[in-house]
């Protein structure tokens, strides 16, 4: 059988060869003409006719002009950009072909050779003319429930083992990109993940394989993909009802014990909506402190404290532009809509190279796409605010348009309360975001995102505060080749305040402060193999702080005009890493990161003596510096260095080292972040922050993923960190230098976190044992605090737990709970007190010496989501939870007054009793 069959085909040959020398040539031109035409022009010039179906012609044009051509050579030309081959016979028929082609003859050593296509992967030398490739049409694969796809076509004078499939992976139902995907091989240990657009890139074996989609929220798949040559295939995946069981903030599959980078956390809105929070408010940064090394200084305050860090040291970003103040309403909200966030991702470890500015943390937080295929939405009615974002196709399966707003409506709460200073207080907020995604082509995508937030506040008859965040970005991803992706950014922020007294003395005033920062960044991602994964970019930035100005407010108001001179700084940096698999176990992620810094003018600084302290009395001389002159520079290089040992396939170690540069600081004189903190840029007196820090972990997987566990140590070490002098006068201080001092800090901790990602019970269980210290130390007394020895940082909590616990009874209904327990933080309590002048004085202890009350809180919530029919207008979800279930009187603040000669203490809380919630939210 095996000699008639060689026979057979060397016949076909020899007819073949034979045909071919009579091929006649012939001048035809064709333009943009559906390919259908430019044959049937062939056939009225030649005696060739051609047999096809109908369907491999659909949609496709041509264009050429050819003279004295032959007709082999104009089809070839003609078929190029297709999946089509022709094969011609003797009798001067021409029979079309998909994908693949017919074979006169077969290679010497066909029927004798062991592997027609490797199983162990496309690390094969490039062999020409491997034979035809044969497919079992019995085993089509669409019996056992699998789509069956032909990617590419053969082209027998370049055959190789290996080919290039990519494309992107989007959800069915939204057309929202699907990030962190598995794609993996069956049977031929190979695979790889979406990336944060939904791409994809993997090289296979030629021939049949069956690919297997695997991701959170998203129904796996098994594709048969037939490959003949590199191409591309798009999958459109639907989601899993099963996504609406989950509660637990995870990444997918066992991406924790996977990646190489230590401390980072992904947290995913939809998977929080479960959590009991304050006033019943959906949080996706509050959420966050309920994990194992981020906090906060107390209930109700803004800003996050992560690893130790103080809250100006984390870069929070939305679509890559920054947001300076993250809250709302007192820091009982944050200013991050939850509807319009797809997900967060926190570094609190070794931070990507690509990132920096910030020394303890980055918070990259994503707005999700518009739905591309249809109209559709999500809104949420409260006591306190109401939230609602619309999603429209403006080019249907192209680009879509988001816009979400939320606002409060607060007022009526303070107005009803019976304390006469609040019934008199107003406040109220709204924030409103737009994000615009268009998919140009397959290479090309653009996506633009504005957001605005505004607070304003009073809680005495006589000043109205007022904070808003502005920003603005554009991300452009192009596609440079099969390896090779890009993405140029361009953003812009901008952070105010202002206070507006109004009081019965002649001292009424206006003050403003402003904050504006502009940065332009290009990033590439380059997959040179598969042990080799390379991100490198550049980016600057340009500072631009006006530290403030007050004018007097009325005609009567004897306040004087002043204008704090303007600020300016550019901040650059080169960045390139290397995710390097060195062999099955160890993957090492290597990144360096060079940064720029230069103070710019126009600007008059102050020169003091080099030996003493910096004051009036030491002050040298002011030297001027013109319009954009450098006035100093700082910087260098920034190494971001991690690694993970696989010493199970589900257990692994950790390790990570890396120092950080910060040129820009907080000025505060108060224990948590207030709407008056003012930031400062590096100059000639005011050095710019630096932080090492090292960890170690053990990352650890067991029952099919149900359960993660991790324990992670780390030590941090700054310098060069910011505070301020007693008594020091901080807003519209031109010397301000004179009021702050630089020293050095240090933090150590343990973090551990146990969660459950399925069954009825879910949830997590994080401890954090933490320890952060400040050194203010100088050889003069005004710069000297607590004799120059280490003391508590004013977030220094030593034990942090926190238990969250969701339990369903049946799909539509839940119970979910919240415990957090906290060490009370460091303050500084009078000690003694002393007469002067007939006038009682108060003897402080060192600087936080003492602390407040441990802080305790217990969250109760019940759950219950609408039916589960898909056809039916909007899904419902009600919350019905209890904030501080056990009335706990936590303090918020600690504060002394002399009353009658006396010196007495209070207390101040911020939710002293348990506050109910009903919530109703609905998605469309």
């Amino acid at each position: 059988m095996k000699k008639i069959l060689i026979a057979f085909m060397l016949l076909v040959g020899i007819q073949h060869a034979l045909a071919q020398e009579e091929i006649p040539r012939i001048s035809i031109s064709f333009t943009n003409v559906d390919v259908l035409d430019a044959l049937q022009s062939i056939e009225s010039k030649t005696a060739y006719r051609f047999y096809y179906l109908d369907a491999w012609l659909e949609n496709i044009k041509v264009s050429g002009s050819y003279q004295d051509t032959q007709v082999s050579l104009i089809l070839d030309d003609l078929f190029k950009n297709t999946v089509l081959n022709f094969y011609i016979t003797e009798d001067n028929r021409i029979f079309l072909l998909q994908n693949n082609q017919i074979y006169e003859s077969l290679p010497e050593d066909f029927f004798g050779k062991k592997d027609a296509v490797a199983d162990d992967g496309p690390s094969y030398d490039d062999i020409q003319d491997l034979g035809p490739l044969f497919v079992n049409a019995e085993d089509s694969g669409v019996s056992r429930g699998m789509q069956v796809v032909k990617i590419g076509k053969e082209n027998r004078n370049n055959r190789k083992r290996a080919f290039t499939l990519n494309g992107k992976v989007t959800n069915a139902r939204t057309g929202q990109p699907i990030p962190d995907l598995a794609i993996i091989v069956e049977g031929k240990d190979l695979g790889t993940s979406t990336n944060a657009n939904g791409n994809y890139s993997l090289e296979l074996p030629v021939g049949e394989n069956i690919i297997r989609t695997q991701g959170l929220g998203i129904q796996d798949s098994r594709t048969k993909v037939i490959l003949y040559s590199n191409g591309v295939y798009n999958f459109d995946l639907n989601e899993s009802v099963e996504a609406l069981d989950e509660v637990v903030v995870q990444g997918n599959l066992d991406r924790n014990v996977e990646t190489a980078i230590t401390g980072v956390t992904l947290i995913e809105v939809e998977k929080i909506k479960n959590i009991p929070l304050v006033l019943g408010e959906r949080d996706i940064l509050k959420a966050a402190i309920t994990l194992p090394g981020i906090t906060t200084a107390g209930e109700g305050a803004a800003g996050y404290n992560v690893r130790g860090g103080r809250t100006d040291q984390n870069l929070i970003l939305l679509d890559n532009g920054v947001i300076y103040n993250p809250s709302h309403f007192f820091g009982i909200f944050s200013a991050i809509n939850p509807f319009s966030t797809g997900s967060a991702e926190i570094y609190k470890g070794n931070i990507p190279a690509e990132f920096g500015g910030r020394l303890s943390s980055v918070f990259d937080i994503t707005t999700k796409d518009g739905n591309t295929e249809k109209f559709s939405g999500e809104a949420s009615i409260g006591p306190v605010t109401s939230n609602i974002v619309l999603e429209t196709p403006v080019v249907k399966d192209k680009s879509a348009l988001l816009i979400g707003g939320r606002a409060t409506y607060s007022d009526w709460i303070l107005k009803a309360l019976d304390d006469e200073q609040l019934n008199n207080s107003t406040a109220s907020f709204f924030d409103v975001v737009a994000k615009y995604n268009h998919t140009i082509d397959d290479k090309n995508e653009i996506k633009a995102t504005g957001y605005f937030s505004r607070d304003e506040f009073s809680i005495t008859s006589d000043s109205i505060f007022d904070y808003s965040n502005r920003l603005v970005s554009l991300k452009w991803d192009h596609k440079f080749s099969e390896k090779t992706t890009g993405s140029l950014i361009a953003s812009n922020s901008e952070y105010r305040f202002g206070i507006e007294f109004d009081g019965e003395s002649n001292d009424d005033f206006d003050l403003g402060y402003k904050n504006n920062e502009t940065e332009i960044k290009l990033k590439m991602k380059y997959l040179h193999s598969d042990k080799h994964k390379f991100d490198f970019g550049l980016s600057s930035k340009l500072y631009v702080v006006d530290p403030g100005d007050i004018v007097p407010l009325g005609g009567d108001s004897e306040v004087t005009s002043l204008t704090i001179p303007q600020e300016k700084g550019l901040e650059s940096a080169v960045f390139a890493s290397d995710s390097y698999e060195v062999n099955d176990k160890l993957l090492i992620d290597i990144g360096l990161r060079y940064s720029f810094y230069a103070a710019l003018g126009a600007s008059s600084q102050r020169i003091y003596q080099e030996n003493g302290p910096k004051n009036s009395g030491t002050l040298v001389e002011t030297q001027d510096f013109d319009k954009n002159e450098v006035i100093e520079t700082y910087g260098g290089p920034e190494a971001r260095v991690s690694a993970r040992y696989f010493l199970a396939p589900d257990f692994s170690i950790k390790a990570s080292v890396n120092n950080a540069y910060q040129y820009i600081h907080t000025l505060s004189s108060n224990t948590t972040v207030s709407p008056t903190d003012t930031w400062k840029l590096s100059d000639l007196n005011i050095k710019p922050q630096e932080a090492y820090q090292g960890s170690l972990g053990l990352y650890k997987n067991f029952g099919g993923n149900t359960f993660e566990l991790s324990l992670e140590g780390y030590y941090k070490k700054q310098t060069n960190l910011l505070d301020y002098k007693v008594g020091a006068q901080l807003l519209l201080n031109e010397a301000i230098e004179t009021e702050v001092i630089q020293g050095d800090g240090k933090a150590y901790g343990v973090e551990f976190l146990i969660k459950k990602n399925e069954g009825k019970l879910n949830g997590w269980l994080g401890y954090t044992y933490s320890r952060s210290f400040v050194k203010l130390d100088s050889p003069f007394a005004e710069e000297r605090v607590n004799n120059g020895e280490f003391f508590p940082s004013n977030f220094d909590k030593p034990h942090d737990i926190s238990l969250v616990a969701n339990y369903k009874f049946t799909r539509r209904f839940s119970a979910s709970a919240n415990f957090v327990y906290q060490t009370g933080r460091p303050v500084t309590f009078p000690i003694g007190s002393f007469s002067f002048n007939n006038s009682e004085f108060v003897f402080y202890s060192d600087r936080n010496k003492f602390r407040i009350p441990d802080y305790y809180r217990l969250d109760l919530s019940f759950n219950m989501e609408g039916n589960h029919k898909i056809k039916k207008f909007a899904h419902s979800f009600w919350s019905f939870s209890i904030y501080n279930v056990l009335g706990r009187n936590n303090p918020y603040s600690v504060f002394f007054v002399t009353e009658d000669g006396d010196i007495k203490a209070y207390q101040s809380s911020i939710f002293s009793i348990p506050v109910p919630t009903i919530t109703y939210n609905f998605k469309f």
